[in-house]
């Protein structure tokens, strides 16, 4: 049974590096391999749907650029790139997933013009989908490392997650923060930190060349509220301080300040001081991450924006709105 489970699959990749890369058509693939052209439509969905096939498309509009420009020149950053997702699109699935594309071909850049390079990572789902998405890089001189702690339940968004993936497909290799996201106290969080293992880690990750983060909403609804990561104690902390967004475990009032709460000095993280010489790229998707993605972007550590293009006329309009 395993036998032939695994000979479909050859046949199928097969079928989908016929058509896809060598370029023949249904017909031809149909004819090659002696099966009926409709036996490889269903193939090539077979090869999509397996993760086989990955299609991207490189193009900019003249929009998403002038939006790109905009956002340059409105909060001083280095390069923006916006997907061309449409400006009136509500689907944050879709948006996480064009900003996971734009990030996959930003890695692979990075990959392929540095012979060794540091990369820290943050978490979460647009993180995760960028590891999904990325394909054909091999760089045995890459090292990913955890900007922040993990959480205690296995998650394909967590942070070490995402760093061991990423390692086995590049050929690079990963080092992991062993502390949890957030500690009980900040006395508790000085221990942690003060642990060798830790200190080590966070050596690699405050000297990473490269920072690649995405941003999280506090809010009700918002994945950090609803996962139990914190007491009712931490989360009230985040309402009375009016925080709106995160970014690798450091947490934000709606100016880019960062909160001046106890839980801001529980969380063992590489802390935006330390990316001052970082390549600095923050990862955003969903107009629903307007509040969070402009206080991380007013806190000033950011230095390149990957974004939706509904995220991005949304920030453009804020700013007006604003008045800056």
């Amino acid at each position: 049974m395993m036998l032939q489970k695994r000979q479909a699959d050859d046949d199928i990749a097969q079928a989908a590096w016929l058509y896809y890369v060598g370029n023949l058509s249904q017909q031809e693939v149909s004819k090659r391999l002696g099966i009926s052209r409709f036996k490889v439509l269903r193939m090539l969905a077979d090869a999509r749907e397996q993760g086989l096939v990955r299609i991207t498309v490189e193009h900019r509009t003249s929009r998403t650029l002038a939006l790109a420009d905009q956002l340059v020149d409105g909060f001083g950053l280095q390069e923006v790139q916006v997907a061309p997702t449409g400006a009136a699109t509500d689907d944050d699935v879709m948006s996480r997933h064009a900003v996971a594309i734009l990030a996959s071909g930003y890695l692979a850049r990075i990959a392929g013009a540095d012979s060794q390079a540091t990369v820290g990572l943050g978490w979460g789902r647009t993180l995760s989908a960028m590891a999904d998405n990325l394909t054909g890089v091999r760089n045995t001189g890459l090292t990913f490392v955890s900007l922040m702690g993990s959480v205690t339940y296995a998650s394909h968004t967590a942070p070490g997650d995402v760093c061991v993936r990423l390692a086995a497909q590049t050929g690079g290799r990963a080092i992991l923060l062993p502390a949890p996201f957030v500690t009980d106290s900040a006395v508790a969080c000085e221990g942690i930190m003060s642990q060798r293992l830790v200190r080590e880690a966070m050596d690699v990750a405050r000297k990473a060349d490269h920072a690649l983060m995405s941003v999280g909403e506090c809010r009700e609804g918002a994945i950090l509220f609803d996962s139990d990561i914190f007491t009712a104690d931490q989360i009230q902390q985040l309402v009375d301080a009016q925080v709106v967004g995160d970014c690798c475990g450091v947490f934000y009032k709606a100016d880019g300040t960062v909160a001046d709460i106890e839980l801001n000095r529980c969380t063992p993280c590489v802390q935006p001081a330390d990316m001052a010489k970082m390549d600095t790229v923050l990862l955003a998707g969903g107009v629903g991450k307007l509040a969070s993605t402009l206080a991380v972007l007013r806190a000033g550590f950011v230095k390149k924006l990957l974004i939706d293009e509904g995220l991005a006329v949304a920030l453009v309009q804020a700013r007006k709105d604003l008045g800056g």
